[in-house]
């Protein structure tokens, strides 16, 4: 029972790697996951799945770009499990696929939107309870896209990139205040957010991998789980690759 009676949130949990690291979560003993998605029926088809009895696993829609829904959604899941020790940002979007030039700012404005002040707003709303309690994990979703950058996703793997950076920036912030904050770096995965993808990019990027092949959302969600358990003691402010060995650093 790695998260035995800890409380999550996972943003973006409805579906892909959010819905695996919440059910991986309650598989690891978790008293509570608050599962946040603005897709409302889809938070709640996967919290029935995850917890048919209704006990442990909370529905709550939000648009994460909304800073004061992210605020709200935290009180909410805080007032409803009793507690916060753990917070997994995992929503995100590929954004409109094509050329640096062809991309309008109403796109990169809204992908920076999702991908990076979401994160920060949910870190920011999280950020007292975990300083009043003395502890806290931060699993950041990020993407290889912010390390090595993918052609055709500019503004992708920008906001990755800066996901990261922020990863790192507060990390070091509350080092000392019993909160880790960590990033993963996904390759491709199996998930929805391929289908944002063009083909030839999509294609572009799985010949990259060694391993020949994708990943599938319950392997990220155990290095997740990881990460976000007591057992990470003395580590932080690390983006950790899961890529099928496409970067190694």
């Amino acid at each position: 029972m790695l998260l035995k009676d800890r409380v999550a949130i996972v943003t973006g949990g409805a579906r892909g790697i959010g819905r695996a690291c919440a059910r991986k979560f309650v598989e690891e003993g978790a008293a509570g996951v608050a599962i946040v998605d603005r897709d409302r029926a889809a938070a709640e088809a996967a919290a029935r799945e995850l917890d048919p009895e209704g006990e442990r696993v909370l529905a709550l829609a939000a648009d994460v770009t909304v800073r004061s829904r992210a605020e709200e959604v935290v009180e909410l899941a805080v007032s409803s499990l009793g507690r916060l020790d753990i917070l997994v940002n995992n929503a995100g979007i590929a954004g409109t696929p094509g050329p640096l030039a062809s991309q309008s700012e109403e796109d990169i404005d809204r992908i920076f939107a999702v991908n990076v002040k979401g994160p920060w707003f949910f870190c920011a709303a999280a950020h007292p309870h975990f300083m009043r309690a003395g502890y806290g994990r931060i699993v950041n979703i990020a993407s290889i896209a912010g390390k090595e950058g993918n052609p055709g996703l500019v503004a992708y793997s920008m906001t990755k990139a800066a996901l990261i950076g922020m990863t790192k920036a507060y990390a070091k912030e509350v080092a000392t205040d019993g909160i880790l904050v960590h990033a993963v770096a996904p390759a491709v995965i199996e998930t929805e957010i391929l289908e944002q993808v063009a083909p030839e990019v999509r294609e572009y990027m799985i010949s990259k991998i060694p391993m020949g092949r994708v990943g599938r959302p319950e392997e990220v969600a155990e290095l997740v789980a990881f990460l976000a358990s007591e057992r990470c003691s003395f580590s932080t402010g690390f983006c950790y690759d899961i890529s099928g060995g496409r970067a190694t650093y």
